[in-house]
Parts: C-alpha cells; structure tokens; sequence
C-alpha cells in the first residue's frame, strides 16, 4: 500500500473515533462560550447559585447605625444600634442581568433621638411590606426596592415626648436606591428621602434614611454562606 493510501485510512479512523466521543469528552475548542453563571452565587463568584425561595438576610454592618435624620446633612433625628432585613429570593437569571427578591422584613430595634423634648424611641418600624428589591450585576453593582401591592414604602416612629406620644409617618419621595459591595458583601443606603404624610405638625417634615447591612447571608444554605453579586 502506497504512504498516501496509509496517512487517508489513518486520518479516516482518527476522524471517526473523535465522533464517536460523548461530547462531554470531547477536547475543548478554543474561545468557545463558558459555562453560564447566575447573578447570585452563595460563597463567592465560584459557588453554587443562589435559588428562588432561599432567604437572604443581615444586619447592620458592624460599628454601624440607621438614621433617620430631618435633613440630608443634619445629625438630628432618630438612630437605631441595631437593625435586621430579611429577603425572599424570588429570581436569580443568568449575569449579566438583575436578580429580584422579596423583603419581607426590616426591624429596628435600640433607638434613640437627640431631637429636644423627645425623651424616647418607642419604636421605628416599616409598612406595607413586602417591598420588591433588585440588585443588578452593572457597573456599581445598583440596588433598588419598589413598593409592593399592599401601599407605599412608609416608615413610622413612634416617640414618646414633653408633650406625650407622638407617632410620625412617612413615605418614601422619589426613588429608593443604594448599593452592593462584594468585598463586605453589603447593602448601603445614604439619605433615601421620606416626607412625612400623617402626624403631629411637631413632627419634622421630612426623614432621611442612612443604613448599611452587611454581611448579606444565604440562610437556606448549611453555614449561611454571604451572597456574591457577579
């Protein structure tokens, strides 16, 4: 048999047995796609994605509080030493895009406030949850909450005071919006604008809200792993 002949029955039995490969095991081709990775992985870029129902929740970043001051660059109003929100993870696509979830709660707890003639906090809390959240994987990694169907985001304060108890509602102004950070894996808000919609004309006319929780958990998973945003 001529070389010729040898080198195409050669090159015949290499193409056939390559095809017959499963196509898990065939040699990866250059520059091909990888595979896809969602925006939420528990752990860290690597980990396993964050699923739909898994609840995400933390506190406020260490050395931290809330606040809740009567203007932009005040200092006066109401803090808070210890806050908590609690998220249910309603969609996870695949990165680039935005995850979605469901928050569920958002306790304050520990306040109090330099305000003159208040005395004490008696409580801080928000309505009309749940409140949709989005945290998309663009650049400065933006987070956004929307109300829900139940009403407005409102925040109410209870305060006891010189002249008695004083309850002060507000509602949310505009957009409220923050951002992520994976090297803490937190949530920061600064100065979300609330106007006050029912109280006492003692209480101040607006609220702006100052918080940053981290780090931002996967509870449904074995050891509560943070939550990365790729």
């Amino acid at each position: 048999m001529r070389p010729s002949s040898c080198l195409a029955l050669i090159t015949a039995a290499a193409a056939i047995a390559v095809g017959a490969l499963p196509a898990s095991a065939a040699p990866a081709v250059p520059g091909s796609p990888t595979a896809a990775v969602p925006v939420l992985t528990a752990g860290g870029p690597d980990g396993a994605a964050v699923a739909a129902g898994d609840v995400l929740a933390a506190p406020l970043t260490a050395g931290t509080r809330a606040t809740f001051y009567s203007t932009a660059t005040s200092t006066t109003g109401v803090t808070c030493g210890a806050s908590q929100f609690t998220a249910t993870v309603l969609t996870n696509p695949d990165a680039p895009g935005t995850a979605t979830e469901s928050l569920t709660g958002m306790a304050f707890s520990s306040c109090t406030s330099n305000v003159t003639g208040v005395t004490a906090v008696k409580s801080l809390t928000v309505g009309n949850l749940p409140y949709t959240v989005s945290v998309a994987d663009s650049a400065g990694l933006p987070v956004a909450l929307t109300a829900g169907p139940t009403g407005p985001i409102e925040a109410t304060a209870v305060l006891s005071t010189w002249f008695g108890t004083l309850t002060c509602t507000y509602r949310l102004s505009g957009d409220f919006t923050g951002s992520a950070d994976n090297t803490a894996h937190s949530l920061s808000f600064r100065n979300e604008h609330f106007a006050k919609s029912s109280g006492s004309s003692l209480c101040p006319a607006d609220g702006y809200f100052s918080a940053a929780y981290g780090p931002v958990t996967d509870t449904s998973r074995t050891g509560n792993p943070p939550v990365h945003i790729n």
